[in-house]
């Protein structure tokens, strides 16, 4: 007969208080240019990103990249409200929100295809998020999954718009898709020298 194994159960019961704590909304990393020190601060959303990868094929670096440009990595992110006779708060330009700043109208296709229930405020469904709707891009647009500058241009614009070229007429968002790139690469090369001290098993973490 095995023995009761009490550290087992304090540790797993340590391990779901984690997550339910990264159930609510935390505040942004302290120092969003450096994924070593994002991963350093919260430790889980490297297994997070690296889910969303193994799923999908689309790097840690390229979705961090794109979080970053779309929300700076705060969960609550959404547009700014317009202003009515330029003084009264008014309806904001678009359904944008989360981490992913992913349209309400995209979020509800993307939970739809996918039989699923999440929230645009959670990280780990943003980053599944993104790495799904760059797998769309990658499917009907034969995006690579780790070219960030066309899978950003496909982000904003819609898989639709990226097809029919409509980026060509906003040089502000061609710029925007570089700023994309060249931190997709910056990230890559950060993570190259701190990746193998957050590949342990995840009850390392607890």
């Amino acid at each position: 007969m095995k023995i009761f194994n009490i550290n087992f159960f304090i540790k797993f019961f340590i391990f779901l208080s984690i997550f339910y704590l990264y159930g609510c909304t935390p505040p942004p990393p302290k120092n969003v240019d450096n994924i070593c020190s994002i991963f350093s601060e919260y430790k889980n959303w490297y297994w997070i990103t690296k889910c969303s990868e193994r799923q999908w094929g689309v790097p840690i670096s390229v979705q961090m990249a794109i979080i970053h440009q779309e929300s700076k990595f705060n969960g609550k992110a959404q547009p700014l409200r317009t202003k009515l006779l330029w003084v009264i708060p008014w309806k904001r330009p678009s359904t944008a929100y989360g981490y992913s700043q992913a349209l309400q109208t995209t979020w509800d296709h993307y939970l739809l295809s996918l039989g699923l229930t999440r929230r645009r405020s959670d990280f780990a469904s943003a980053s599944d998020f993104i790495g799904w709707y760059s797998n769309q891009a990658y499917k009907k647009a034969n995006i690579k999954k780790d070219n960030a500058y066309q899978l950003y241009l496909a982000y904003h614009e819609g898989i639709g718009g990226y097809l029919k070229k409509t980026y060509l007429k906003k040089p502000w968002l061609i710029a925007v898709a570089h700023k994309v790139s060249a931190r997709s690469q910056k990230y890559q090369s950060q993570l190259n020298t701190c990746e193998k001290k957050f590949k342990k098993k995840w009850w390392h973490l607890i």
